[in-house]
């Protein structure tokens, strides 16, 4: 697994692909989980009762930006579509369901819906720690999957 790691790595434009992907990912969700104040200043702020909540967006990132980079390097060396939807569908399923999970845009969003909006938002609300929890182990099922489809279907050889 870490020679895989090495061998997609060793491109840089994977590596920025990579950090890309995390910070696309990471700052909108402090952002919506109200981590992260634009107006009036620019405040970041982490209470001891959140610390569990922003540790698992920064895995949820980190998760994501490894799957999609080596999805990315997946699909540049097979060049075949059919073998490829699995992976990049678990990889979206993921990332969304973590991003999905935060209460401040259920509120807005959802409660427009009336009483099946209260009840999203509570859902949403009360399950965010275990959707995400959920969310992050579909990443890294994506990603253990797709580094044994790179070492078998593509020979890369350890």
């Amino acid at each position: 697994m870490n020679n895989t790691f090495g061998i997609v790595y060793s491109n840089p434009s994977y590596i920025l692909i990579s950090i890309g992907i995390f910070f696309i990912l990471f700052i909108p969700l402090i952002t919506i989980s109200e981590f992260l104040f634009f107006e009036p200043f620019l405040v970041f702020s982490i209470y001891p009762e959140t610390t569990l909540s922003f540790s698992l967006i920064v895995t949820l990132s980190i998760f994501s930006s490894f799957a999609v980079s080596l999805n990315i390097y997946r699909v540049k060396l097979i060049k075949q579509t059919k073998k490829i939807g699995s992976s990049i569908i678990g990889t979206v399923i993921g990332a969304s369901a973590g991003a999905c999970s935060c209460g401040p845009i259920a509120f807005s969003v959802i409660a427009t819906f009336g009483t099946a909006g209260s009840i999203a938002s509570s859902f949403l609300t009360v399950y965010e720690i275990p959707i995400r929890l959920i969310s992050i182990g579909i990443l890294i099922l994506v990603i253990f999957v797709t580094i044994k489809s790179l070492s078998r279907e593509c020979k890369v050889k350890f």
